[in-house]
């Protein structure tokens, strides 16, 4: 955790761009420097899950009942903490959409011949008074996959998690 500690301590983007700009411009590297910036976010997550959830009372009657480690991680704890993964994993489809389409603005993302919104944000922006439009339709594309995919977070968020208040559950 130390080292996901140290990378959190840099800003997103920031950390991002370096980790980019070193493994040079491409899709895979735009996507490795997202898996850079993010990873320590899941692995804190699924720590404090794993470490709330032993504590449980399903945890400990399994544990009574002579339920090896590995089978109450798989039978109790993994499916336990498997909603919030998946909610926060779709929660942050946004900003790695936003992150993606930032490295491929500065020339960072995806090589010239492959479309990238970002890149053809950066292009339209020489030509916004008086083609306007290069520029503004793949903004509006960014906005409207960020706002999917938030909502379709906060759906999930609802739909999964058995502590909201109202929850059919």
């Amino acid at each position: 955790m130390g080292v996901g500690d140290m990378v959190l301590s840099f800003p997103n983007l920031v950390l991002a761009m370096a980790v980019a700009a070193a493994l040079g411009p491409s899709l895979r590297n735009s996507m490795l420097a997202v898996a850079a910036v993010w990873w320590p976010i899941y692995t804190r997550l699924m720590r404090g899950l794993m470490l709330h959830l032993k504590h449980e009372g399903f945890v400990e009657a399994a544990r009574v009942c002579g339920g090896s480690s590995l089978y109450i991680i798989r039978r109790h704890i993994l499916p336990n903490s498997l909603s919030a993964l998946n909610v926060r994993v779709s929660m942050d489809l946004g900003l790695a959409v936003l992150v993606l389409a930032s490295l491929g603005f500065i020339g960072l993302g995806v090589s010239p011949p492959t479309p990238e919104w970002g890149a053809m944000v950066s292009w339209g922006r020489t030509y916004f008074l008086t083609y306007w439009w290069i520029g503004v339709f793949p903004a509006l594309a960014i906005m409207l996959a960020v706002i999917a995919t938030n909502l379709l977070g906060d759906a999930l968020n609802e739909l999964w998690n058995p502590y909201l208040e109202g929850s059919e559950r």
